[in-house]
């Protein structure tokens, strides 16, 4: 998938978005930008990471509390993004007068599917190996690291998958295992070393734990409060987190 394409999809189906990346770049405070784009703290902070973690390189960097519930400001790649997607709405408007009837429309809406689940990682197809009926996909995810996604070799077919292929991985927040990086790793899963940016209690389900990942994207887990008491982990804290390759989905562009 076209990770130009994959933002461009986002900010085209949200425009809350760009408004948000836009207001970001003039407020320099997420709490400002949010409720100027008319977005939540939560959701704007979701936003972020779902933007960010599309990309090969953050958009947005941010800094935990502060006047204004944090700071926030675009990177380059952010700034280069947001003047490429103004260039392109006038595009945008000319292709949509140009369709024919508000059926156009509603099929292009359809084809552009939502997902429920919380984290969207962009990479590259690294390598395929064959297992009976299912294939084992490598992927390098932005900043080097990898997992692997175990598929069926129909699904291999149908998404058309190479290496060197862009794909976006989807994994469901309630599939992230946590564990102190010091204890044993179990090595048919997954592995990937974060940080936990900030945890929120709910008090009548999982508590929700972000995790910054060293390439900047963000990793959202739903914990249940006695696994994270029975863990001790705490906000900064290095963590690892496991995920099995059958709990990874993989998209790619249409």
């Amino acid at each position: 998938m076209s990770l130009t394409s994959a933002l461009t999809q986002q900010l085209t189906r949200r425009p809350q978005r760009l408004a948000l990346l836009e207001q970001i770049a003039v407020q320099g405070s997420i709490t400002r930008a949010a409720k100027a784009a008319g977005l939540s703290y939560k959701a704007a902070w979701d936003a972020i990471d779902e933007l960010n973690n599309l990309a090969e390189k953050p958009l947005v960097e941010r800094s935990v509390g502060g006047k204004g519930g944090g700071g926030a400001r675009l990177t380059a790649e952010g700034e280069r993004l947001l003047a490429l997607y103004k260039r392109l709405e006038s595009l945008q408007a000319r292709l949509l007068e140009s369709a024919e009837s508000e059926q156009d429309l509603e099929l292009l809406g359809r084809l552009m599917l939502r997902t429920s689940a919380r984290n969207q990682l962009s990479g590259r197809v690294l390598g395929i190996q064959a297992r009976g009926r299912n294939d084992l996909v490598s992927v390098e995810l932005a900043g080097g690291a990898r997992l692997d996604a175990q598929i069926t070799h129909d699904s291999t077919d149908k998404l058309e998958l190479a290496p060197g292929r862009s794909v976006v991985a989807l994994i469901k927040a309630g599939w992230l295992r946590l564990q102190r990086p010091s204890e044993p790793a179990d090595e048919t899963q997954n592995q990937l070393l974060g940080r936990i940016e900030e945890i929120l209690d709910a008090a009548d389900g999982p508590s929700e734990v972000r995790i910054a990942l060293a390439s900047g994207q963000t990793l959202c887990a739903l914990v249940e409060r006695e696994r994270l008491a029975q863990l001790g982990l705490a906000t900064g804290e290095s963590v690892r987190v496991q995920f099995a390759p059958g709990q990874v989905l993989l998209g790619t562009a249409l």
